[in-house]
């Protein structure tokens, strides 16, 4: 199963509905397809996307917009794909998601991406 989203963290949380708090589609059924995929014999659950927006901003990011919908949990999504690679995230750590997540973020943005998430877990 092949789906988009607006934006992903680090750590492969997708938003696929909002922009933030404005709602920017309807929920769709992202969800059923992941879930299909992964328990189908061969299945796989992907989400693609480009690495970043018309205005240069990257869709992978350190957080997901305060107010943005969780369309589908970490725990499900198996394979992120943009233009600049494949991340597999299924069975991976959270660092390990970071680490893979960020090599697929556009080269611009890798660096702010992983140092803005890494600056953010160490506040807590």
């Amino acid at each position: 199963a092949i789906n988009s989203a607006i934006e992903v963290d680090v750590t492969g949380q997708v938003c696929a509905d909002s922009i933030g708090t404005r709602m920017y589609s309807g929920v769709g059924g992202q969800m059923d397809f992941i879930r299909g995929a992964s328990l189908s014999e061969g299945g796989k659950a992907i989400i693609a996307l480009p690495s970043i927006t018309k205005r240069g901003e990257s869709r992978i990011v350190p957080y997901l917009k305060q107010g943005a919908g969780v369309v589908t949990t970490r725990s499900h999504v198996q394979y992120i794909i943009t233009e600049n690679g494949i991340a597999d995230l299924y069975g991976k750590t959270l660092k390990q998601r970071v680490q893979e997540l960020v090599k697929i973020a556009h080269p611009l943005h890798q660096e702010h991406i992983e140092n803005s998430y890494f600056s953010m877990i160490k506040s807590f």
